[in-house]
């Protein structure tokens, strides 16, 4: 029986599959975004994340974990170096899909799947603080701001009139 065995085959056995991503994990972690199928991409986040989490925590045997994973000591160094700081504070989600149409040969759904710190297009970093609105909740807050603005309203007709006067 298979009860909750729910794990996509990508209709492949167990050796072609873990291979095959294996060698997309690599890809992705290499040039921070590839294209492929909607169906690869979803297993593929669910291979890559654990490894990302694990590589926050750089020691020998995670590291010896990640390469039991990916067979490719680049890849590892990668993960570990670069991509691992700039996760650091994230509690997970490390990676997007975002799909881009169907493939013209047989129709199969196509996206892009990336690591979320790295596209600029997605990221505020930006020196601007958000702007806010803010509501009033009573009205001692707006009475002080109403009091100025009538002063400086009294103030400039009374300017205004003494040039005229002369």
């Amino acid at each position: 029986m298979r009860h909750a065995k729910r794990i996509n085959h990508l209709g492949r056995t167990d050796a072609h599959r873990k291979a095959m991503l294996s060698n997309m994990a690599t890809s992705l972690i290499m040039h921070k975004r590839i294209n492929t199928t909607l169906a690869k991409a979803k297993e593929l986040r669910k291979y890559v994340e654990p490894m990302v989490t694990r590589s926050k925590n750089d020691t020998t045997h995670s590291r010896r974990m990640v390469f039991a994973l990916l067979h490719n000591k680049y890849a590892v160094t990668e993960l570990f170096r670069e991509i691992a700081p700039k996760v650091a504070n994230r509690p997970g989600g490390y990676t997007r899909i975002l799909k881009t149409g169907f493939r013209k040969g047989d129709n199969a759904e196509m996206c892009m799947i990336e690591f979320v710190d790295y596209n600029e297009t997605y990221t505020v970093e930006s020196g601007k603080k958000k702007s806010t609105r803010t509501r009033r909740s009573s009205k001692k807050s707006a009475a002080p701001a109403a009091e100025p603005v009538a002063e400086a309203a009294v103030d400039t007709p009374a300017e205004e009139t003494a040039p005229a006067a002369e």
